[in-house]
């Protein structure tokens, strides 16, 4: 089929501006500052780039931090190439809501001052460690890079393991410095675990030992280096593949590594109050916080954000919604969330009210960004043990502290239930469990007869699966009740009429 004369020439007109357009390179930013390093940074990814070194550009532009990073590529396949091929130069978008207002914005950040790929340049990255300016490290190795490797050995150039890497990288440092004390770094991984920071000196320690690395480094280690843990969250979606050529029109030149994020961040870091003191964070107007125990900020997160998407899906999704953000703003969905957070979720947590408001609202805000399509699909994904880490610590907590059952938070486990049966009006839903749990919910649906005896036969039997909620939930005062009760309602009156009811 030939392709009409003006399509051929729109294409034409479109390569040949391709053809025009410069690569994003350090010619273009004559004034760029060069700051001495201070931040080594073990992942080159697109979180790392649009959440840690952001935040440097912000100190740096707004708070005079002066601090350069050096970019580590913690894996043999990775991404150094591309920045170095453009003089660690990239653009990042930052996109979401502000206050009711759609926000679109970019930047070029400039901190970046070498990447390198320790496999091909291993002396390179090696010779950092006789940096005499630096002071911080960051990581981002996914959540298996922290992880402890016995086959590592000291001479390995490098090491395949992160924390391998960095304790051969302390060993040569502490041998540079001859182990003076103000030589040692602070060391904050990012990765999303539990006690990320504990982990990482852990497998630190072994390696020392394995190794047989003497007891002055084992003491400089725990004297004179600050192991962190911490918390992270921004949505980062990384590079725009589906937008890439408008992105490249509208910057007016070749980025082949630019980044988008939303524009939340929070960075919760457990540990000595000097940090903030050393890195002007506050100066800079970011949203991170300096901790001694950083529990109920994780617990924050847990039961506020995952929490309220979890209590959210079976409720909207059967309201016929197939959004997060098309739940939010639903008269019916969206006042079931907000009151749902409101009054039983944020009552439960052990922060100042005030702090655990804002970070809903924040939540809600986050949920409403219209250049993020969230399904509710995608997240219905195991929900049953999602519920039980979630939703079901705060169901225990509002109960032992109001000595009665939160209505939204019970009402949403039925709807769960609801859910598990399969369908949403004619169209069939897509389960997607554990087979132990798809098997239960299809045996108890299958058995279901229509009556209210068979029904609380159900709920019994669904509430007492020890394997997903690790008890017998029917041993819950007034919860077997309550959740045949709503789910009663729903089979009768539908789930528009059943929420309503509540709210």
């Amino acid at each position: 089929m030939e392709i009409p004369a003006a399509v051929k020439g729109k294409r034409t007109e479109s390569r040949r501006e391709e053809q025009h357009l410069e690569r994003i390179s350090q010619k273009m930013f004559p004034d760029r500052a060069k700051h001495p390093i201070r931040v080594l940074q073990y992942g080159e990814g697109n979180f790392l780039r649009a959440f840690v070194d952001w935040q440097i550009e912000r100190m740096n532009r707004e708070a005079g931090f002066d601090a350069g990073v050096a970019i580590v590529q913690p894996l043999q396949q990775g991404n150094v190439g591309v920045l170095n091929e453009q003089d660690c130069l990239y653009t990042l978008f930052l996109q979401g809501m502000r206050g009711s207002e759609a926000t679109r914005e970019h930047s070029v950040i400039e901190c970046v001052t070498e990447a390198i790929n320790p496999f091909e340049s291993f002396d390179s990255y090696l010779s950092l460690a006789g940096c005499e300016t630096l002071r911080l490290v960051v990581s981002n190795t996914t959540e298996a890079g922290i992880a402890f490797d016995p086959a590592c050995a000291l001479n390995d150039a490098p090491p395949a393991s992160y924390p391998a890497k960095l304790t051969q990288f302390l060993y040569r440092r502490y041998r540079i410095f001859h182990g003076e004390e103000k030589k040692g770094l602070l060391i904050i991984p990012c990765e999303l675990i539990d006690r990320n920071g504990e982990r990482l000196k852990k497998y630190v320690l072994q390696y020392a030992e394995l190794w047989n690395l003497e007891a002055g480094f084992v003491s400089w280690i725990n004297r004179s280096n600050t192991f962190c843990c911490s918390l992270v969250d921004r949505i980062v979606p990384g590079y725009p593949r589906d937008t890439i050529k408008e992105i490249t029109k509208e910057l007016g030149y070749i980025d082949n590594a630019v980044d988008i994020g939303e524009l939340f961040h929070l960075w919760v870091i457990e540990g000595p109050k000097w940090i903030a003191q050393e890195i002007p964070f506050e100066k800079a107007g970011l949203n991170v916080k300096i901790v001694e125990d950083m529990t109920p900020y994780r617990t924050r997160k847990v039961r506020i954000l995952n929490g309220a998407h979890t209590t959210l899906v079976p409720v909207a999704y059967l309201l016929g919604l197939n959004t997060v953000g098309e739940a939010v703003d639903d008269a019916v969905a969206g006042k079931f969330l907000s009151q749902a957070l409101e009054r039983e979720i944020i009552p439960t947590l052990d922060l100042p009210r005030q702090e655990l408001e804002e970070f809903a609202a924040a939540v809600l805000e986050r949920f409403r960004n219209p250049f993020v399509k969230h399904y509710l699909i995608s997240i219905a994904l195991n929900s049953f043990s999602k519920y039980e880490t979630r939703v079901l610590p705060s169901v225990l907590e509002y109960l032992t502290r109001t000595k009665s059952l939160p209505k939204h938070l019970v009402f949403s486990l039925a709807a769960l239930l609801e859910f598990y049966r399969g369908r949403r009006g004619e169209e069939k839903i897509a389960l997607q469990d554990e087979e132990n749990v798809l098997a239960l919910m299809g045996g108890l649906w299958s058995s279901f007869d229509g009556t209210d005896a068979s029904l609380r036969t159900l709920v019994r039997g669904a509430l007492s699966f020890e394997p997903v909620w690790k008890r017998d939930l029917n041993q819950v005062p007034g919860l077997t009740e309550a959740v045949a009760g709503y789910l009663s309602a729903i089979e009768k009156d539908g789930m528009k009429k059943a929420v309503e009811a509540i709210l």
